[in-house]
């Protein structure tokens, strides 16, 4: 599979070695920068790349995801979530990352470098490619109300009932 990857300096060294352990592991890492750790930067001009990066294999019809990952991760959430049809989520333990999948379909997944050790991190990411979307319908209803709600700024209709 296609990974993605963003970081910012506080999570360069976690996606480099995050970069090897996906090519190590079959999959192919496509890295969107920093290409070397640069204090006080912009995790937004990295990690909104990363996400673009999947928008755009997901519209050509490729398999991907995006890992982007900083201090706290939170930022680089937001900034993934800002991509158009992007569905991104922090993940702090195997079980919201592979939550975020099975539950979100998320095609990115957000992790704090500051708040794990690399062998966690490596963990929340492995689980989060292994982990399909499990197709439940009120799961799929759910990312239908946000996809129409991205495409038309609508709100979600209240429920009567």
């Amino acid at each position: 599979m296609r990974v993605h990857l963003g970081s910012d300096h506080a999570g360069w060294e976690l996606k480099s070695l995050l970069a090897e352990w996906l090519v190590d592991n079959g999959h192919e890492a496509v890295d969107h920068g920093p290409g070397h750790p640069v204090p006080d930067d912009d995790y937004p001009v990295y990690c909104v790349r990363a996400a673009a990066g999947v928008a755009a294999d997901a519209a050509a019809g490729i398999e991907a995801l995006g890992v982007v990952i900083g201090g706290s991760g939170n930022g680089e959430q937001i900034s993934a979530n800002k991509v158009r049809g992007i569905r991104a989520a922090l993940a702090w333990s195997e079980e919201t990352a592979r939550l975020a999948r099975a539950h979100n379909d998320a095609q990115v997944v957000a992790i704090g470098a500051r708040m794990h050790t690399t062998e966690e991190a490596l963990g929340f990411v492995a689980t989060f490619l292994a982990t399909p979307f499990s197709g439940d319908p009120r799961h799929a209803r759910r990312i239908g109300l946000l996809t129409a709600y991205e495409a038309t700024g609508e709100l979600p209709p209240i429920p009567t009932s």
